[in-house]
This record gives structure tokens, C-alpha cells and sequence, in this order.
């Protein structure tokens, strides 16, 4: 019996991540036990450490083991560039693109009144705080393309538009590669309305 609480609990536990349900939990529970016993204690010893060491930049907010995060400290990005992202996740994509080389603002999360999430439970006092900081000069609001994120945005410009700052958004449109029939038709008129 105290087997099979075990098992549920590691399953139940394996629910919380996104997009997992009953069968995907189960599935992972099974081949970690009968498979991967090793396996299974390297994600236990790596989940345990990164609770433990990982913690939130005293500067931007994202993820890192130190007080400031190394894309904080690296003297070779623009400090007069801050991009607000919703989530590390978000930051990870941008740097991907190779195309930024500003600093971050991560605000582990957007506004959602229907869900209790205000200005206060984003940051969003440290936000103001850092870019006005004197140093940045333009603040490129990334948040994403949801009724969530498109509220945050705004409320974020509204906050900084007194402040003598630039402020730019994310440019939105028809992605490369599509045709225009399957693309859907707010993309369409989004892309149209933003055009250059």
C-alpha cells in the first residue's frame, strides 16, 4: 500500500507540469521506475538543487544562481536597450534570435484581473524602477500577443510614457514562410494596420 501512495503521489507530482495529464504522468512514472531508476534520481538530485540555488536577478528578475544574472553583467550588451518579457522562457526565445543584445526586464507573469494577478504581483514597481534607472534610453515591450499580455503592455506605457523614454512593442504580423489563406484573419489585419 505505502508502494502504491508513492507511485500516486509521483504521478500527481508529475501532473503539475504544463500540459501533462493522467496518461502522461502515469507513462513518465512507469518507464523512471521500470526503465530509468537512475534517471529517475538525477532529475530528483536536479529539481532539489535548482529549488535550492535557483533564485530571481536582482536587476531583471529571471532565473540565475548568482545576485545578478551574467546577461546583467556582461559589458558587452546595450544598457540603454530594455526588453520586458513575461517569462525566462520569453527571454530564452528572444536570445535565440540572435538579433538583441539589450538587457531584460522578466516579469514572471502578465496581468490578469480575472485571475487575482495585478500590477503588484509582476513587479511592476521594480520594472518602473529599472527604466528609469537613467542608463536606458528605449524600453521594448515583448510581451505576448494575448488579451493578458496586450493589457500588460499597455498598462506598462502608460506607467513609463512620463518618464522621457522611447517605447516600442514587438512588431506583429503574417509569419515567414505562411500564405496568406491559412494565416487567420486577425494576423492578417494586425499585419496590415502595423505595415512598413
Amino acid at each position: 500500500m505505502a508502494n502504491a501512495n508513492a507511485l500516486d503521489v509521483l504521478i500527481q507530482a508529475l501532473r503539475r507540469l504544463p500540459g501533462v495529464g493522467v496518461k502522461s504522468a502515469s507513462r513518465m512514472a512507469f518507464h523512471l521506475l521500470q526503465h530509468d531508476r537512475p534517471g529517475a534520481l538525477a532529475l530528483s538530485h536536479a529539481l532539489q538543487a535548482a529549488v535550492d540555488g535557483v533564485h530571481h536577478c536582482e536587476r531583471c528578475h529571471t532565473f540565475t544562481q548568482e545576485l545578478v544574472c551574467s546577461t546583467c553583467l556582461d559589458p558587452r550588451r546595450d544598457s540603454s536597450k530594455l526588453c520586458v518579457v513575461e517569462t525566462p522562457a520569453d527571454q530564452s526565445a528572444v536570445e535565440r534570435t540572435g538579433a538583441y543584445h539589450g538587457l531584460y526586464f522578466v516579469l514572471m507573469g502578465k496581468l490578469s484581473p480575472l485571475d487575482g494577478i495585478g500590477p503588484k504581483d509582476i513587479g511592476l514597481k521594480g520594472l518602473f524602477d529599472r527604466a528609469s534607472d537613467g542608463l536606458v534610453q528605449e524600453v521594448i515591450l515583448a510581451t505576448n500577443f494575448t488579451a493578458e499580455g496586450e493589457a500588460t503592455a499597455h498598462v506598462i506605457s502608460e506607467g513609463l510614457k512620463t518618464r522621457g523614454l522611447r517605447l516600442t512593442r514587438l512588431a506583429r504580423g503574417v509569419p515567414v514562410g505562411s500564405e496568406l489563406e491559412y494565416v487567420d484573419l486577425g494576423t492578417i489585419a494586425h499585419a496590415m494596420v502595423d505595415r512598413r
